[in-house]
């Protein structure tokens, strides 16, 4: 369902799309960061040396999203390890 622009019972609009998205991408950094014992700063970068974002957060966030946070940050640092190992 598209809430853009409706405003919820609390009174704030809710989140579009595109910011739903950001905002999973965000977590999923953070998520893999504390994993890994690694600053957010850091990790953002890793992830987007390899282009983590556009070949696999946003692209697979449908299927992403409804994933436990466990399974999402393991399969985002494997992810990660094995574009890594590639460059």
């Amino acid at each position: 369902m598209n809430h853009s622009g409706l405003m919820s019972d609390n009174g704030y609009k809710y989140p579009t799309e595109e910011q739903l998205r950001n905002i999973f991408a965000c977590s999923c950094v953070e998520s893999a960061a504390r994993r890994l014992g690694i600053s957010p700063t850091e990790m953002y970068s890793r992830m987007k040396r390899v282009n983590l974002f556009n070949e696999l957060i946003y692209p697979c966030y449908d299927t992403l999203h409804t994933q436990s946070r466990e399974t999402i940050t393991e399969d985002i640092i494997e992810a990660l390890e094995i574009r890594e190992k590639k460059l």
